[in-house]
């Protein structure tokens, strides 16, 4: 048993987190080179958003391809969840230098009004505010489903329960997605980065589309050849 936890740990970490790994460092050096502007803090945020959200696309993207495929979907897959904890590692790595672009030593700001006597309701609710707040919700779903993206977790909670909780990784996808277009408005981003976003956002709901009405199809034939 220990020797099986120890080749699949090997196997894990040569087959999938360091080619993750050095995919995710590449991207970011390679975004980070090409970008003329001066500010360091906001190249750093802006090189981690974008393999972040490729990583996470790339989590559901994976139970519809296989479904596509036939092949057997198990309860949990190493190579999803190990692109999971790279997404969380961009992403909140993306979330902390991110708190310092804009309101430099003042994280409060991205969320309540510098002037919170002149609004009724202090909390921010512009797009800037709406950007922010999803940016956070997203965050501590991330953290929550990399805390739990292992072993001991899935047995502490059972199958029906941790299943559960992980599918709140489609509530992050949103999320992200509405924060991805809501700062792809409030920094007037180029049309290449503002494509990459809605091919992303495209390119998942086709694929969970139809990998969703495979498995209903797959279901139904089950039941039916039950029945006779």
């Amino acid at each position: 048993m220990i020797t099986h936890s120890r080749n699949r740990l090997v196997h894990r970490l040569l087959r999938h987190h360091l080619p993750l790994m050095t995919a995710s460092t590449l991207s970011i050096f390679w975004l980070y080179r090409d970008l003329p502007q001066k500010d360091v803090i906001w190249k750093v945020s802006f090189v981690t958003a974008y393999p972040a959200l490729f990583l996470l696309v790339a989590t559901l993207l994976i139970g519809p391809w296989n479904v596509l495929r036939k092949q057997r979907m198990p309860i949990s897959s190493d190579l999803r969840r190990d692109i999971g904890i790279w997404a969380g590692i961009v992403g909140i790595a993306h979330t902390i230098i991110g708190l310092d672009v804009h309101m430099r030593g003042r994280p409060w700001l991205y969320f309540v009004y510098p002037s919170p006597d002149r609004h009724l309701v202090p909390l921010r609710h512009d797009l800037f505010g709406f950007a922010n707040e999803t940016g956070l919700i997203g965050t501590a779903i991330l953290v929550l489903l990399l805390a739990t993206s292992n072993d001991y977790s899935l047995r502490a909670l059972g199958t029906p329960r941790w299943k559960q909780l992980q599918r709140w990784n489609y509530l992050l996808w949103l999320l992200v997605m509405l924060h991805a277009a809501a700062y792809q408005k409030i920094e007037k981003q180029q049309l290449l980065f503002v494509v990459i976003v809605i091919v992303c956002a495209l390119l998942t709901l086709v694929l969970q589309g139809v990998g969703y009405q495979r498995r209903r199809f797959q279901l139904l034939q089950q039941t039916s050849m039950k029945k006779v």
